[in-house]
């Protein structure tokens, strides 16, 4: 722009020392174009024409034989002349392309050459003044393509992430960019700036439905693009890609369940599950039902409701562990029946976290040896030879109780070694009844003192061997 100003100024200057058509003309005339007023403009290349107005020349100033205007590029080629204001403003920028325009304005007499489209305004010869230039900006933003995908996920809770987008924009114009995530009409859910932030977005955590991913080069001042907004409403200069679909399917979602975990003793008393709660706010499955398994999976019942599960008698299955889990589930599934394992059950099905029943029964087994008979007499009597038969003993704990023959507890030996170092001379005279006990925690009442026919918890006594302690003849 300096250049065709200093450029106009040496034409001015060539003019004042005396540049005319006739070198014996004693009144010379000397073109002034002036100053033009207006702009600058900026434009977008998008197909819609675009013209220019407002532009005003000063004319008190302005002289010259002849007038014109003309539009040239940024490297003074002469674009095109128009002859009146009315005509420049007849003309169609979007035509032109992207780059940039100038517009002047030009006096000069009959001599001119050069004011031709194809040739240069800085090659002009003869009389003439070139006004000062008004800018005209075309811009054309260009998105180029994205290649990728289509993705599809199962929305079931995992993050999901897209991978391997590839934008493909050798061509690629606009002074800004950013990507943006729509849902299927457009509405705008996202705008992250770069590709490692799109490949970032969970979009597990946007629920079933259809995203787009699109590429958008930008002018200054483009409107709309906003979470919330519609980019078919987009307004500015501005370009979008192509899009890439996202497939968010909605799976079966069984929720979460709190409650337990439970223990119970088999011990021929019903037992219960209670204040089991169902979090389903996040759960999804035209279908439902609750299932009871081993620790395997094994399905030992299909309760159709709660009520169903907190109806069910623990005890009566007898040792072990099972689980309790709620199951959602869309149309048809196979699998889910008695005897088969959850694990294999096939079709759109989920269950929950499972919720511990813990089944516990102690055995003792049993244990033989004596009866014992001694007399007491001040030398020490222990007993020996007894044996433990509990090849299907269980529980978690165990000890061996002494007791006397109303079950009052005089002594708790915690190995069968312990119970033959027990010197029973100095129990005096009278009955013991020695016994085996398996135990879980928590057991209350086995303490000196105390009556094993009270005890308290989960646990199962062997049976009993006597020793007789009399007085001697």
């Amino acid at each position: 722009m300096k250049k065709v100003h200093v450029f106009a100024s040496f034409l001015f200057a060539l003019l004042l020392l005396g540049c005319s058509n006739d070198d014996n003309d004693e009144n010379p005339i000397v073109p002034v174009a002036g100053s033009i007023t207006g702009g600058p403009f900026t434009f977008c290349v998008d197909g819609t024409a675009d013209t220019v107005d407002g532009i005003s020349v000063s004319t008190d100033d302005s002289e010259g034989t002849n007038s014109t205007w003309v539009v040239t590029d940024e490297a003074l080629n002469i674009l095109g002349l128009p002859p009146t204001l009315e005509a420049l403003e007849g003309v169609n920028f979007d035509d032109a392309g992207a780059g940039v325009c100038l517009i002047w304005y030009l006096r000069f007499e009959d001599d001119l050459q050069g004011a031709e489209v194809g040739m240069n305004a800085g090659d002009l010869s003869g009389t003439f003044d070139l006004s000062n230039s008004i800018t005209v900006n075309r811009n054309k933003t260009e998105a180029g393509s994205i290649t990728g995908g289509p993705f599809e996920f199962d929305v079931d809770g995992e993050p999901d992430m897209v991978s391997g987008i590839v934008l493909e924009n050798p061509d690629a114009s606009g002074t800004n960019s950013t990507w943006v995530i729509t849902d299927a009409d457009g509405t705008i859910l996202g705008l992250p700036p770069t590709l490692d932030a799109v490949q970032g977005v969970d979009f597990d955590a946007a629920g079933a439905g259809v995203c787009l991913i699109w590429y958008l080069r930008f002018e200054d001042g483009l409107q709309g693009a906003e979470m919330g907004m519609n980019a078919n409403d987009l307004e500015g200069c501005f370009d979008l890609s192509n899009s890439i679909t996202v497939t968010r399917n909605q799976v079966a979602n069984a929720g979460t369940l709190t409650g337990g975990p439970y223990t119970f003793c088999v011990d021929g008393t019903s037992d219960f599950v209670t204040d089991i709660s169902l979090d389903s706010s996040n759960a999804y499955g035209e279908s439902s039902t609750w299932v009871i398994t081993d620790a395997d999976g094994t399905i030992l019942g299909l309760p159709p409701t709660l009520d169903a599960v907190k109806g069910v008698d623990f005890d009566g299955a007898g040792a072990g562990v099972c689980l309790i889990w709620y199951a959602r589930y869309e149309g048809e599934i196979s699998g889910a029946e008695m005897g088969s394992n959850a694990n294999d059950i096939t079709g759109d099905f989920a269950l929950s976290n499972p919720l511990t029943v813990t089944r516990n029964q102690p055995e003792a087994g049993s244990i033989s040896g004596g009866p014992f008979e001694f007399d007491v007499d001040g030398v020490p009597d222990m007993v020996s030879g007894i044996v433990l038969d509990n090849p299907n003993a269980s529980g978690a704990n165990s000890t061996w109780v002494i007791t006397d023959a109303d079950g009052t507890i005089l002594g708790l030996p915690p190995t069968l070694e312990a119970v033959e170092g027990v010197d029973f001379d100095a129990a005096g005279v009278g009955v013991c009844l020695i016994w085996y006990l398996r135990y879980e925690d928590g057991l209350q009442g086995a303490e000196m003192g105390m009556n094993a026919n009270n005890l308290e918890g989960c646990y199962d006594l062997s049976n009993s061997i006597s020793v007789n302690r009399k007085e001697p003849h």
